[in-house]
This record gives C-alpha cells, sequence and structure tokens, in this order.
C-alpha cells in the first residue's frame, strides 16, 4: 500500500471490509498542508478501487480532526503570483483554488461511504472535508468553526456550498458570518453530526459497528444510494426520481438482490460478492 506524508491507511481488522482513513500531522494537529492536496485524492482513489474496501471511515490522528489550512499553504498561494498580468494572475490563483477544491471533492467521487469520526478542532478546512462526508460523528467536546472569515477570506473548498443543506440557509450564515466555534452538542441539535459522543472509545466503538454494518449491506445498493443522493440534492424530485429509475434499470436486477432475497426467506445473512 502506497505511503503518504500526510495520511495513513489502516485495516484494523483482518478481512474486515471497513477501512480507516487518518489525516497524520498530529505535531501540526492536523492541518492541511500542500502534500495533503495531491495525496488525499490518491488516496481516496486507491481505497475506491480496492474491491476489499467497502465503507472508509475518516478521523484524525491525535487530539484533532483538523484544524484547517495550514498557515504555511495559505501564505504560499500568494507569494506564488508571479505575473504582473492581474488578469493572469487571477486566472492562475482560480486554476489553483479548483486544484484544491477538487481534493475535498474527492470524497465524493469516491463510491465507497465515507464517514466523519471528529474529535476535537474541526476548524477551517475540517469544515470542508466534513461536509463531503457522507456520515459524521463527534465527541461531545469536539468544537466546529468555519473560520475563513477571520483570516479575511472567503470558504472556498466547498463549506458554503454544502453546509446549507446539512444545517439549513439560515444556520449556515451565521456560522460562516461570525466564525464562532460549535460544540458538539449544538453541531448534533443543528444536524451537522447524526450523533455526539461522551467520549473517543464511544464513538470509535459506534462508527465501528455502524461502518461494518454498511459493510455488510450489497456494495451496489450501497454505492447506488450514495450516487443517487448525490445527483438528487442539486435536483428536482421529478429529475431525481428520473434519474434513480435508470440507475436501477441498469443495476436493480444483479446476483445482490438473488442473494439478498434468498438469505431473507433462509433467516441466514446474505453474502455479497466484492464490488
Amino acid at each position: 500500500m502506497e505511503k503518504f506524508k500526510t495520511l495513513e491507511i489502516l485495516q484494523k481488522t483482518p478481512n474486515s471490509r471497513v477501512f480507516h482513513l487518518y489525516l497524520n500531522r498530529p505535531s501540526h494537529r492536523n492541518a492541511l498542508s500542500r502534500d495533503f492536496f495531491s495525496e488525499f485524492p490518491k488516496a481516496l482513489a486507491s481505497l475506491d478501487q480496492n474491491p476489499n474496501v467497502n465503507v472508509v471511515v475518516l478521523s484524525g490522528v491525535g487530539n484533532h480532526f483538523c484544524a484547517g489550512i495550514d498557515l504555511g499553504t495559505l501564505g504560499s498561494i500568494s507569494e506564488n503570483s508571479d505575473s504582473n498580468d492581474r488578469g493572469r494572475a487571477g486566472e492562475k490563483l482560480r486554476r489553483h483554488i479548483k486544484y484544491l477544491q477538487d481534493a475535498v471533492t474527492a470524497i465524493e467521487l469516491c463510491r465507497k461511504p465515507v464517514i466523519a469520526s471528529i474529535q476535537g478542532a474541526c476548524i477551517g478546512g475540517g469544515i470542508d472535508i466534513v461536509t463531503a462526508c457522507d456520515i459524521r460523528y463527534c465527541t461531545d467536546d469536539a468544537f466546529f468553526s468555519v473560520k475563513e472569515v477571520d483570516l479575511a477570506i472567503t470558504a472556498d473548498l466547498g463549506t458554503l456550498q454544502r453546509l446549507p443543506a446539512i444545517v439549513g440557509y439560515g444556520n449556515a450564515m451565521e456560522l460562516a458570518l461570525t466564525g464562532r466555534r460549535l460544540s458538539g452538542s449544538e453541531a448534533k441539535q443543528l444536524g451537522l453530526v447524526s450523533r455526539s459522543f461522551g467520549s473517543k472509545e464511544e464513538m470509535d466503538e459506534a462508527v465501528r459497528l455502524i461502518a461494518e454494518d454498511i459493510a455488510s449491506k450489497s456494495p451496489l445498493a450501497v454505492t447506488g444510494t450514495k450516487a443517487v443522493l448525490l445527483r438528487s440534492r442539486d435536483m428536482s424530485v421529478e429529475q431525481g426520481l428520473d434519474y434513480v429509475a435508470t440507475w436501477n434499470s441498469a443495476m436493480l436486477l444483479s446476483d445482490d438482490l438473488t442473494e439478498a432475497i434468498s438469505a431473507y426467506t433462509q433467516k441466514r445473512k446474505p453474502v455479497f460478492a466484492k464490488l
């Protein structure tokens, strides 16, 4: 398995189809360096293409999930504007922002569900990452902040596009304009996370059980559910229904369906082939 400077991939339990992807810069509170933005989409692509992976759990090594973009990375963006032509400098900066955006969007492009398991700080770029994840859980002492406004920038890696659909437009506007700290319990109240836990140990065990449960289901049904939900988010109900009808016309009649029905009638656990 490929080695990364800013990430680590682990299969904690032999034969498990749940794989763990760790942000691995604990001495920097897992702040996002330049290497992260090249490594993260590669790691997700490798997990996506690995037939042994059904679910990905994303978390941070150490006491914090992610403290946002490394300030050194942020500083280098302005330093790299080497053109005296304002138009060309702006075009180059736009391309760079799109490159950074693509690293976060890689979570949605991964066919396998990505579950965020959050403790400690989840700030700025950390919010960009978790809002792109499929399911989010946190500890009670976790805290969240859409911090970009305090650095005199507009959040541009996905928070402003994804957060309103998760917590509502008004709540997203308030959080983004104030940059205030949001507790784990308030994150649960707003719907940013599905559940909040009293300790990391409780969260880890709950996430393990949930991830293993999802991993035991039909890979075709799970990847299809993620794909259709993501596509339907940006469609009308009529367009979404048409999309899922087209999807299921290709995917519904599968060996997984036959196995699921057989297992149900025989009162046993189904066993599905790898994807």
